[in-house]
């Protein structure tokens, strides 16, 4: 049979349509996976109790390497509500203005961190005057906004910073007790005032479990 013959028939017009076939099969199963896949996505960060994630935190959830194709995820993810920018390389499952600001703050310094000094100070009534910022001590020195929010990290030493002294902890936010706050305002601050009496007895005891000097000055009875 010559060449155009074999063309022609019958026999050769249906090899070509059954590879055509085989051809229509796989691509229609890898979209079908891919779907899949983008399911599985919406599906495993939905399950999570986090809100706030970090670019590589969605890669480790996802399991994704290949950078190209997690910032598309990202970005078509961002497109359809399913997930929030708060800035380059951090997004939440839900909107800004409903994350608790101190939650917003420690995950967006993304390291070991506390509330502490004028935050807690104010929030307690040792400082009547108003504090704009909310303060964390960390360490780094970093002074950031988030929407409305601002932010201060105060600097400290390893050695003090992850002593679990008058640590609490609350919503996964790890937070200073008033003793702690104290301590620590004094730490960067010697000369600090406090609008009402202070129990310096504990303030002298997580001094102590801390290894801050001490403020031998400061212990009045009140």
């Amino acid at each position: 049979m010559s060449k155009n013959e074999k063309l022609k028939s019958p026999a050769y017009f249906f090899e070509i349509l059954s590879v055509c076939k085989v051809y229509l099969v796989i691509l229609y199963c890898t979209y079908m996976y891919s779907i899949k896949k983008r399911s599985d996505y919406v599906a495993v960060l939905m399950r999570q109790k986090e809100q706030v994630f970090h670019t590589q935190d969605l890669a480790v959830l996802w399991g994704i390497s290949n950078k190209n194709n997690l910032h598309t995820v990202i970005k078509r993810y961002c497109k359809k509500g399913i997930l929030h920018r708060i800035y380059k390389g951090m997004y939440s499952t839900v909107p800004l203005n409903e994350i608790h600001p101190w939650k917003l703050g420690a995950k967006a310094l993304h390291d070991y961190c506390y509330i502490s000094a004028e935050t807690i100070l104010q929030k307690e009534g040792f400082i009547n005057a108003a504090v704009r910022d909310i303060t964390f001590v960390s360490n780094k020195s970093r002074v950031f906004c988030i929407g409305s929010n601002f932010y201060r990290s105060r600097k400290l030493q390893e050695r003090f910073l992850f002593n679990p002294a008058g640590i609490t902890e609350e919503n996964s936010v790890k937070i200073a007790t008033p003793e702690r706050a104290i301590a620590d305002m004094l730490y960067f601050n010697p000369r600090a005032n406090f609008d009402r009496p202070v129990d310096w007895e504990k303030v002298k005891r997580i001094q102590q479990a801390i290894g801050y000097p001490l403020t031998k000055d400061r212990y009045v009875h009140s």
